[in-house]
């Protein structure tokens, strides 16, 4: 559903890579109930492109997001992911200084920019047409015996699928949350 595209100019691991792609999708997966399968991070180099910034060839470190915006989603929330996405950054690729190798700059390792774009109309992912913003729950439920069969077919895919709806509770029974069910059971919340 979310597509993350991070343009980089300063050289990063593979190992890197993996931490900065889980980071993003496990930020974007909680913040939202988008399940982490539909998340998408790829990495583009942009230390040989011909950049300006403010008018003025230089390079940077950029993250930049296709999502689906909507009502459900808050301005709120969309900050608090930008800031947390710049977090993940500095603690992935470093404190924000140049760097040497070689005796030869390396380039700045801070994050220029986080730029969320909300225009997503419509998908089609692992063949399942993509819901709207905030629907994720409903879609999840409606899809569910197809995302099974299709584990049990032994699509790795949609096994991890299953396990992350199932690990964090996004089924919803009786129109009631794994959270408010349990809520419920022990006198908490609304249920108090």
């Amino acid at each position: 559903m979310p597509i993350y595209e991070i343009q980089h100019a300063i050289p990063l691991s593979i190992s890197q890579k993996d931490e900065l792609a889980a980071a993003i999708t496990t930020l974007h997966s909680t913040t939202f109930t988008t399940p982490k399968l539909f998340v998408q991070v790829f990495y583009t180099d942009v230390s040989t492109r011909d950049v300006y910034i403010g008018g003025v060839a230089r390079s940077g470190n950029h993250i930049k997001g296709q999502v689906r915006s909507g009502a459900s989603r808050s301005q709120a929330e969309w900050n608090t992911l930008c800031v947390e996405m710049a977090r993940a950054w500095d603690k992935v690729c470093g404190v924000p200084l140049p760097t040497r190798k070689g005796g030869k700059e390396q380039g700045d390792t801070k994050l220029h920019s986080v730029t969320l774009m909300g225009g997503m109309v419509a998908g089609l992912e692992v063949g399942f047409v993509l819901p709207s913003a905030g629907g994720d729950v409903d879609w999840i439920r409606e899809n569910m015996a197809a995302f099974r069969k299709r584990a049990d077919e032994g699509d790795e895919d949609m096994k991890g699928l299953v396990a992350d709806v199932e690990a964090r509770g996004l089924l919803v029974d009786e129109g009631k949350s794994a959270v408010q069910r349990l809520e419920e059971a022990l006198g908490w919340g609304d249920a108090a």
